[in-house]
């Protein structure tokens, strides 16, 4: 049996509501910086739904035993935010997985012809078999480094629905190009966009996800 990349785009009025805010050129860098992180939040919440590992306990009420779910806190968690702006995702989601532990990832995408380069890779030498790992990568327009991460950890033996990638926008040209080499996994994202221009770009896009998030474009100045 064939496998198919699975894309969900939450119907959520607070996601929309949230990804707007980032796709406005007029909103400002603190505005966006809460934008992205409420994004991820909702993402990974929604990622989360029938995923995160959780055990059935009784408790003692004031009045009564009962029984209610807990989650399961003996199975390790992985969260790897794609530098720079997947730490703006991650910074809402980790209210979500509070215990989860943080490997970085860090590229930096060749303008013309749109191949990241990985500069930092902190991703833990022996990832436990029952570990989950969720994947932060504020947009997937090429995919080129969200495959490459992905093959990083597939070196490792984590593959397939032992992880969930978030994303605040995807790209149809991208998501086709993912899926032909990670045919078994499952992503998360606020919208779709069709196209990417010629500089790989997604459009409409929301712009340089990390130049908007800081505040500040690679070879400006400050002022």
């Amino acid at each position: 049996m064939s496998k198919t990349l699975r894309v969900v785009v939450p119907p959520h009025p607070l996601i929309g509501h949230w990804l707007t805010l980032l796709r406005d050129q007029q909103t400002p860098t603190a505005l966006f910086s809460t934008a992205m992180a409420e994004l991820g939040r909702w993402l990974t919440y929604e990622a989360l739904r029938d995923w995160i590992p959780y055990q059935r306990v009784q408790v003692q009420t004031p009045l009564a035993l009962t029984e209610g779910t807990v989650v399961d806190g003996t199975v390790p968690m992985l969260a790897v935010p794609v530098l720079r702006a997947g730490l703006g995702l991650w910074e809402g989601s980790r209210s979500v997985v509070p215990n989860a532990a943080v490997a970085h990832m860090g590229f930096v995408r060749d303008e013309a012809s749109g191949v990241a380069h990985c500069y930092l890779d902190s991703l833990p030498e022996q990832i436990p078999a029952n570990a989950g790992v969720l994947v932060f990568d504020p947009m997937v327009a090429t995919a080129g480094t969200l495959i490459q991460v992905l093959e990083r950890l597939e070196a490792k033996g984590v593959t397939g629905p032992r992880v969930r990638v978030v994303s605040a926008l995807a790209a149809a040209p991208g998501l086709k190009t993912l899926g032909e080499r990670f045919g078994d996994l499952t992503l998360y994202t606020g919208c779709i966009d069709a196209e990417l221009d010629s500089a790989h770009r997604i459009v409409p896009g929301l712009g340089d996800a990390g130049d908007r998030l800081y505040g500040l474009e690679r070879g400006s100045s400050l002022g």
